[in-house]
């Protein structure tokens, strides 16, 4: 008997789940978009085996309800399917990137035939829509589900063995616990990127040469603060009490910094960029975390005529895809004048080996 999966919300995750479940011989893939044109692409490229935009369609036949929305519409999702016919014992999870506030909704609201599983994919991409979604999106990453208290075991292994599919590293965590973390890898790293990017914005209007050297290292520690303005919007406002309290903490962090400046304290302030390094350094370098890796690789060309070129030929030659190729300005701390960004892991290690055997100094970012 065919287990039937509704995706609700047919973009780059929902999506990347279709593709990750449809490995399954025994899944039934049914998206709900509110969008035909977007259900046409999903069907077109094998994303679903069947679309529809009346969502008591979608959900009718569904054993297990995937609601792929940002994390306000997932609150009206929620109220929405209360009041629709579904299968008893379903399953509904979602995959926002803050836990407790739904977790406690869904409890709420959902009648008890009904299990909610909060969830969070933790990967992601720089495209968005269908037409990017990939069946190894999460490969490697960690996928987040965070049972409330009391969710039957067997139907937490249910959507553990399906998720496997995914290739993604499923964990659970208490939704509390789970925000505490997320808010400080994640949702706080992105404030402070868009505040860093606004502040050279408000210098740039004395002195033009801040958006000129803005290349390069500033453009790679800052690119977050591209993310879509409404859903960074939504995330801080439902994961506020914590952001809060980290915002406290870094406030005390940078206090304590700024004294050791004033105070000329050299081997304190060494103290804490060796602290820093040897943390980061120490970061898993092959797992896929909350803030979506970068697939760059950097190379040494030679200053002639059609070398760029020649390059793109040899990685299209070989079915190698990339996303940006981008000369490199400013180049502190950076080797390389030429920037190859990949759309993924497996592309940019091709990449790599292609480049070096055709006599290429190829490096990568640390």
């Amino acid at each position: 008997m065919k287990t039937t999966i509704t995706i609700i919300g047919v973009g780059l995750i929902g999506g990347s789940v279709a593709l990750a479940l449809r490995k399954d011989p025994q899944v039934r893939i049914v998206g709900f978009d509110v969008r035909q044109d977007t259900l046409d692409k999903a069907l077109t490229l094998g994303v679903l085996h069947a679309g529809t935009t009346d969502l008591q369609t979608a959900v009718r036949e569904a054993n297990v309800i995937i609601v792929a929305a940002p994390v306000e519409q997932i609150y009206a999702t929620l109220d929405r399917l209360t009041e629709l016919s579904l299968q008893p014992g379903v399953i509904i999870t979602d995959v926002g990137s803050t836990k407790s506030g739904i977790v406690r909704y869904a409890q709420e609201k959902l009648p008890r035939e009904v299990t909610f599983i909060g969830g969070h994919p933790m990967a992601g991409s720089h495209k968005s829509g269908v037409e990017a979604a990939s069946d190894r999106l999460f490969e490697n990453a960690y996928y987040v589900l965070t049972p409330a208290e009391g969710t039957p075991e067997h139907q937490v292994e249910r959507l553990v063995s399906l998720l496997s599919y995914t290739r993604a590293n499923v964990v659970r965590m208490d939704p509390n616990e789970h925000d505490k973390v997320v808010g400080a890898v994640s949702h706080f790293p992105h404030i402070l990127a868009s505040a860093l990017v606004n502040l050279v914005a408000g210098y740039e209007d004395e002195n033009a040469w801040h958006h000129r050297l803005a290349a390069g290292g500033f453009r790679d520690i800052t690119r977050i603060a591209s993310s879509n303005p409404r859903m960074w919007r939504d995330v801080l406002l439902n994961n506020r009490e914590h952001l809060l309290c980290i915002a406290e903490d870094w406030a005390r962090a940078l206090d304590e910094v700024i004294e050791l400046i004033k105070d000329r304290e050299a081997e304190k302030i060494e103290d804490f960029f060796r602290t820093a390094r040897e943390f980061r350094d120490g970061l898993p370098e092959r797992k896929k975390g909350a803030v979506p890796a970068l697939y760059d690789l950097y190379i040494d060309i030679p200053d002639h005529p059609g070398e760029i070129g020649r390059i793109a030929t040899l990685l299209g030659a070989k079915k190698i895809n990339i996303t940006n190729l981008q000369i490199q300005e400013t180049r502190e701390d950076i080797m390389g004048a030429l920037r190859i960004t990949f759309r993924n892991e497996s592309e940019m290690e091709k990449g790599e080996e292609l480049l070096q055997f055709f006599g290429y100094k190829v490096y990568k970012r640390g």
